[in-house]
C-alpha cells in the first residue's frame, strides 16, 4: 500500500476544489438534515440553526488553507489514508516533554531517530493553572495556553511538521468547558442565552432526579454531578470536576458553536482531531447519562460535516467504555463505518496488562471474536500506556470463561499492580478507588508496572532484565496487531514513575501525574550509551518500529486472525497481505512456553519454514507433537519463507 506523503503540499487548491465542496455538502446535506432534526427537531429554531450549520461549513472551507485543501486531495487518492503500517505516534504533554511548541520544533530530529512520525499533543488550548485536568477544563478552544507558547507557535511546528512528513493530531473537548470560559462567564452573570450552553437547573430538583442513575466519574476527587452556582443561584452539572461545566448538547446552538471550533482546528492542519469524553455527549435523566443513543447521532453527523468541510481530517472517539459499547462508536446499522475513523483499544489494552499479571492469556484472548469486528475503513488506536490510568472494565464473562472468580481476579489485578500483592515487581498505584463498590484503577509508568523501577532500587540484574523483557513484549504485542500504535512520551526510553507532582498543589491529588513525567534531556540522552536501560529500551522500541514500516501485511486491512489457545501463556495472531504472512507469536509467562507446530497449520496453506525478524533466525515447521519453544517474556514475529 502507498502512502501519501504530507510535503506534496500545493500552494493553489485544485481547480474544481471549491465545486467539490459543493458536490460533498449536495450529497450529504439530506443525511445532515435527518440527523440534525433527530436531534432538535423538537427545537424551536431548528431550521434556522440547521442553516447556520451549513453556513459554518461553507465558511470554515472558504477559510481553509490551499496547502490544507491539497492535503484532502492526496489523501482521497488513498481512501482510508491512515490504515496504513507506515504511520506511528507518541502521545505528550509539551510543557512536560520539552517546555513550549517552540522547543518542540526543535526536538523533531528524535522522533525521526525513533520512527515516530505523528504526534498526539496533549491539550494546549488555554485553560485555567491548577483548575486544567490535564488542559481538559479549556477556557478558549481558539487561543494556545501562553504556558505552550502561542498560535503562530503551534502554526510553524505544523509546517516544520508537514515538511518532515509528520503528521499532527490535537484535543477538541467537546464535552465541557471550563468555568472560565466566555460563556460559563456570561451565564455566571445571569444571561439566560448562554446558561443555555449548560445543564443550569434552579434548585435541587432535575440535580436529584439525574443524580438517582448518573454515577460518580471520580468519587474521590470531585464527588457528585452538579456544582452551586452563586453568583446566579442555580446549580450546573459539572460530571467531571467542579470546574468542568457539561456543555447542553440539547441546544443546536451548542454544536454549532463546537462544529466551528473543531473547524478552525481542522484549518490549523490537524489530521487526527481527539474528541475528548464522547460517551457522555447526550444527557437524559432516569440513566446513567453514558452512551446514550444521541451521543452517537452527534458524532455521526460531527463526521458528516467533517467529512464535507474538512475531508482529509480523521476523527478520534475517546471513549474508554465497556467492549461491547467501544464498538458502536465506529457507527452501527446504515452508519457502520461513519462515525469514529479511530477508537482507543482500551480493552486490549488492559486485558494485555491482564495477561502480563497471571501469564494467562485466556482472559484476553476471550474478548477478541468482538473486538476483531471493527468496521473497514476504521481503526484502532493501539497502546500500553497513555496518560490515563488502567481501568478493568472488560466483562465479568471473559474472566469467569477463563476459569477466574471476577472479583478475585479483579482484586488480584489492583493487587499486584499496586505492589500490594506479596512477590510483585509492579510499584504502581490504585486510582480513583470507590469505597462502595471497591471499583478502582492503576495508574504507573509501562517501566514500573514491568518491574523496572524495583528491579533499579534492588539491583537486582536479573530482575532488570525480566522487565526489560516484559517492556519490549508488552510493547510488540501492541505495535503489530492492526491499527495505530501511540507510544506515550518517556516509555520509549523506560521512564519509571515521577513522584515530583506530589510537590505541585494543583496535581498532588491525582496520582495519574506520576506517569506523567517531566522530561531529563541529560537521561534521554543516555539511549546511546550502551549498557543503560535507556538505550536497551529505546533501542528495542526503535526497531519494532522500524519492522513495523517494512512489513505491509500490519497495515491495518481487516486482515487479523487469532490463534486458537494451543498454550494458555502464549497468544498469537497471523497477519496477512498480498500472500505476504506473519506469525506473531507472544509468551506472557515467566517460564518456557512450548507451541505446538500445529498452530501454525490452521490458517490455510501450511508453511515450511518461518523466518523470525525479531532474532532474525529461521525456524523449520516440526511435526504437531514438536513444539516451538519461547523463552519467559519473549515473542517472535515469524514470516513465512516457504522454499
Amino acid at each position: 500500500m502507498s502512502f501519501p506523503s504530507p510535503t506534496q503540499d500545493r500552494t493553489q487548491p485544485p481547480p474544481d476544489a471549491r465545486s467539490a465542496f459543493g458536490m460533498r455538502l449536495q450529497e450529504r446535506a439530506r443525511v445532515m438534515r435527518e440527523l440534525f432534526h433527530e436531534l432538535y427537531g423538537d427545537h424551536p429554531e431548528v431550521e434556522t440553526r440547521f442553516r447556520e450549520m451549513t453556513e459554518i461549513l461553507e465558511r470554515n472551507h472558504r477559510q481553509r488553507p490551499p496547502e490544507m485543501i491539497g492535503r484532502d486531495e492526496e489523501k482521497a487518492l488513498h481512501v482510508h489514508w491512515f490504515l496504513t503500517n507506515r504511520l506511528a505516534g507518541m502521545s505528550l504533554y509539551v510543557d512536560r516533554f520539552c517546555g513550549s511548541l517552540k522547543e518542540l520544533a526543535g526536538r523533531l530530529d528524535y522522533f525521526s531517530e525513533l520512527g515516530v512520525n505523528l504526534l498526539h499533543l496533549m491539550p494546549i488550548f488555554e485553560s485555567p493553572e491548577g483548575e486544567s485536568d490535564g488542559g481538559y477544563a479549556v477556557s478558549d478552544f481558539r487561543k494556545v495556553d501562553p504556558r505552550f507558547g502561542t498560535n503562530d507557535d503551534l502554526q510553524e511546528l505544523q509546517r516544520e511538521m508537514q515538511t518532515r512528513g509528520m503528521y499532527l493530531m490535537l484535543d477538541i473537548v467537546f464535552n465541557h468547558t471550563s468555568h472560565r470560559h466566555a460563556w460559563a462567564q456570561k451565564a455566571r452573570e445571569g444571561d439566560e442565552h448562554h446558561q443555555g450552553y449548560y445543564h443550569m437547573f434552579p434548585d435541587r430538583g432535575m440535580p436529584d432526579l439525574y443524580d438517582a442513575s448518573m454515577p460518580e466519574v471520580f468519587p474521590e476527587a470531585a464527588p457528585g454531578n452538579f456544582t452551586y452556582v452563586p453568583e446566579c443561584g442555580k446549580w450546573v452539572m459539572t460530571v467531571f470536576h467542579d470546574y468542568q461545566w457539561d456543555l447542553n448538547h440539547r441546544n443546536p446552538a451548542v454544536f454549532n458553536e463546537m462544529l466551528d471550533n473543531v473547524l478552525f482546528q481542522a484549518n490549523l492542519g490537524v489530521d487526527i482531531l481527539r474528541i475528548d469524553a464522547p460517551a457522555f455527549l447526550w444527557k437524559e435523566p432516569g440513566t446513567s447519562c453514558q452512551n446514550l443513543p444521541k451521543a452517537h447521532t452527534i458524532l455521526r453527523l460531527l463526521k458528516q460535516c467533517v467529512a464535507t468541510a474538512a475531508p482529509g481530517m480523521a476523527l478520534l472517539g475517546e471513549a474508554i467504555v465497556a467492549p461491547a459499547e467501544v464498538m458502536r462508536y465506529f457507527g452501527t446499522g446504515r452508519f457502520e463505518g461513519q462515525e469514529c475513523d479511530f477508537a482507543y483499544n482500551a480493552t486490549h489494552m488492559a486485558l494485555q496488562w491482564d495477561a502480563l499479571a497471571t501469564g494467562d492469556t485466556r482472559v484476553m484472548l476471550s474478548a477478541q471474536p468482538l473486538l476483531s469486528g471493527k468496521p473497514f475503513g476504521t481503526s484502532w488506536i493501539n497502546y500500553t500506556r497513555c496518560h490515563d490510568d488502567i481501568g478493568l472494565g472488560y466483562e465479568d464473562e471473559s474472566i469467569r470463561s477463563a476459569g477466574y472468580d471476577p472479583f478475585a481476579h479483579k482484586r488480584f489485578i489492583k493487587d499486584y499492580y499496586s505492589g500490594a500483592y506479596p512477590g510483585s515487581p509492579a510499584t504502581g498505584a490504585l486510582f480513583s478507588v470507590n469505597p462502595r463498590t471497591n471499583d478502582a484503577r492503576i495508574s504507573g509508568s509501562l517501566a514500573s508496572l514491568c518491574g523496572l523501577e524495583s528491579a533499579l532500587r534492588s539491583g537486582d540484574d536479573r530482575q532488570r532484565e525480566r522487565a526489560m523483557r516484559k517492556i519490549v513484549l508488552m510493547q510488540a504485542h501492541s505495535f503489530f496487531l492492526g491499527g495505530l500504535p501511540m507510544l506515550f512520551y518517556g516509555d520509549e526510553v523506560g521512564y519509571t514513575n515521577d513522584h515530583s507532582y506530589l510537590d505541585d498543589p494543583g496535581k498532588s491529588y491525582d496520582n495519574r501525574w506520576m506517569h506523567r513525567p517531566v522530561i531529563d534531556w541529560r537521561k534521554n540522552g543516555s539511549r546511546h550509551q550502551e549498557g543503560t536501560p535507556e538505550h536497551r529500551v529505546f533501542s528495542d522500541t526503535k526497531r519494532l518500529l522500524s519492522l513495523r514500516r517494512s512489513l505491509d501485511m500490519v497495515a491495518d486491512l481487516r486482515n487479523l486472525r487469532w490463534f486458537d489457545p494451543h498454550n494458555i501463556h502464549v497468544a498469537g495472531y497471523l497477519r496477512e497481505h498480498d500472500g505476504r504472512r506473519l506469525f506473531c507469536v507472544f509468551n506472557f509467562a515467566d517460564r518456557r512456553a512450548h507451541l505446538t507446530w500445529y498452530a501454525f497449520k490452521q490458517h490455510g496453506r501450511i508453511p515450511q519454514t518461518l523466518f523470525d525478524h525479531w532474532t532474525e533466525t529461521m525456524h523449520r515447521i516440526g511435526e504437531d507433537h514438536e513444539h516451538l519453544v519461547l523463552e519467559p517474556y519473549t515473542f517472535m514475529l515469524l514470516e513465512e519463507r516457504n522454499e
